[in-house]
């Protein structure tokens, strides 16, 4: 007798999943410094899981030290490793962290199949995280354990996709104030959003990310590369129209509005070429893939960091648009590896620099920092000058408008 064949695993419909975020304030009995928040996960109006998060405030709390351990779990742990008996911070943590003296805890996740699933629990933890921190708070989450239950384990691993470090045996610390968190919940949001559109696409258990030897540029990347790079340049050229060689002051908005602060008062003449690297990056997207999106001039390099921030707004925010956009294109573990892109695609992010006001004048070539760090090309008059003659683009292409 032939043995029945294996049933799949039932794939979830990720396109109703949710998370609601209660908190029961006693007015007389107030939680000073520790407020306890559960949290439901919620597929459509039916719960397939739950988490409960203690954020902890030091500054707010006679002694957060015993509240913590009072609270239990995680959170009594998290108390006898990160503060004193007396309720002062432990000079482990003061080094660990930039600004110590806020937490969020983070334990008891149980959450049902098939939603245990890791690269779910890691974007509904990087959402938790977002609503309850901000720029100075220490997310406190498990340490792999031997025989630890799904939750636990699910959670640690999510700690560590999310640029936790380790603290001690117990516990990952997720400084909110640095930047790398920010970037590694952001690829979460990008890999929740990649399943959405691909149900039946799954990645290994272990999070793995595409082979060192696949190009990031993927056939489903580059298209939605090149939707950004038109609809950048769509908006640019209406804003060279618009403006014409009026000033931009700081913090407008558009195209324009986004470069660093030394472009602000070029001219209509600058504009009509910063809008044209963006037709030049799409034409070479699409007749010559990743070859074709190398920047060859500073303008480039910061024209193609605008459209992977655009890109990534498009696979965030409109999934319906990016599935008609890609029906039909391979699939790939590689797809929408939009930090992937930032890493692979350019030689040095200089350019960003600029947008650092502590830096100013470093676009000089006369500048000590400019000098030290080699840099060529970022004096807003030279943008548009090739890196490398032999590469530059036909200067007879002209203009779109």
């Amino acid at each position: 007798m032939t043995a029945p064949a294996a049933t799949a695993p039932p794939v979830p419909d990720l396109a109703n999943l949710q998370i609601e975020l209660r908190h029961y304030h006693r007015l007389a009995s107030p939680e000073r410094g520790l407020q306890e928040w559960h949290i439901r996960i919620l597929d459509g109006e039916n719960e397939a899981g739950s988490l409960r998060a203690a954020r902890c405030q030091y500054y707010d709390a006679g002694n957060l030290a015993e509240r913590m351990a009072d609270h239990g779990g995680l959170c009594a742990r998290a108390a006898s490793s990160l503060l004193t008996r007396d309720g002062d911070l432990t000079p482990e943590l003061e080094d660990a962290v930039e600004q110590p003296g806020n937490f969020l805890v983070l334990d008891q996740l149980d959450i049902q199949a098939p939603f245990d699933d890791q690269t779910i629990v890691t974007a509904v933890i990087a959402e938790v995280i977002d609503r309850l921190t901000d720029n100075y708070y220490a997310v406190v989450l498990p340490c792999p354990q031997p025989n630890a239950d799904v939750g636990t384990r699910l959670l640690a691993q999510a700690a560590a996709a999310l640029a936790a470090e380790p603290f001690d045996d117990d516990l990952q610390l997720i400084d909110t104030c640095l930047a790398k968190p920010e970037r590694a919940a952001a690829h979460a949001r990008d890999r929740l959003a990649s399943r959405i559109q691909h149900p039946h696409w799954h990645l290994d258990d272990e999070e793995q990310g595409p082979d060192d030897d696949q190009d990031v540029l993927t056939p489903r990347t580059a298209a939605v590369l090149r939707l950004a790079a038109e609809e950048l340049s769509a908006l640019a050229w209406q804003e060279v129209t618009a403006l014409g060689d009026e000033p931009l002051p700081r913090g407008a908005g558009g195209v324009f509005g986004q470069l660093p602060p030394i472009t602000l008062r070029r001219d209509g003449q600058w504009r009509r070429q910063m809008a044209r690297t963006f037709d030049d990056l799409a034409t070479g997207l699409r007749d010559e893939g990743c070859a074709g999106v190398e920047p060859r001039c500073t303008a480039e390099e910061m024209a193609l960091h605008l459209m992977i921030g655009q890109a990534r707004s498009i696979t965030a925010n409109r999934p319906n648009a990016v599935a008609q956009l890609v029906a039909g294109l391979s699939q790939s573990g590689a797809d929408y590896d939009w930090d992937g892109c930032l890493s692979d695609l350019f030689e040095d992010h200089d350019v960003l620099m600029l947008f650092d006001a502590q830096l100013d004048g470093m676009e000089d070539p006369d500048s000590t920092v400019h000098q030290a760090m080699g840099m060529v090309n970022l004096a807003a008059d030279e943008w548009f000058e090739p890196f490398r003659p032999d590469h530059a683009r036909d200067p007879d292409r002209g203009f779109r408008l």
